[in-house]
């Protein structure tokens, strides 16, 4: 079963970290910045710290796992992080390099409920966990450590 870890990255701002997927023919869509578990990362969280810097060239202190999301042949692990400090120009993923993948853009988007209704993130069931946190107090919470 293949793995990805995902992660709400929470900014000093109260927003979130979010990528818009803009490809030919495709609604735009937004998705978490995360990636594929390679089989030298050590760990699930290990996997996630690789990622945020290939993508964001970023550095995340990950607060806890949020939600997994499964299907019949793949797991999202989606963790809660608070981030300072990016810089999106200096990415390195692999997939910034081809011309077939379409565009990404950084986007900070409010951690609100209308921030997540002014998006199409993918897949739903990240956005009705995002929810939940938001309503249960999770997501304050660590906004609020951030502080």
């Amino acid at each position: 079963m293949k793995q990805r870890v995902r992660a709400v990255l929470i900014t000093p701002k109260n927003t979130m970290l979010a990528i818009r997927r803009i490809r030919p023919g495709i609604p735009e869509y937004w998705v978490l910045p995360g990636g594929g578990v390679e089989a030298d990362d050590e760990s699930l969280e290990a996997a996630l710290h690789r990622e945020v810097w290939e993508e964001i060239a970023g550095r995340a202190e990950i607060t806890g796992l949020l939600h997994t999301v499964e299907s019949n042949d793949e797991q999202q692990f989606v963790y809660l992080a608070r981030i300072t400090e990016w810089n999106f120009d200096e990415r390195s993923g692999p997939e910034f390099s081809r011309d077939d993948r379409g565009e990404y853009r950084l986007e900070e988007v409010p951690l609100t409920v209308e921030g997540l209704d002014s998006i199409d993130l993918k897949p739903e069931e990240i956005t009705d966990e995002i929810r939940k946190a938001l309503d249960d107090g999770r997501l304050a919470a660590a906004v609020s450590s951030q502080s």
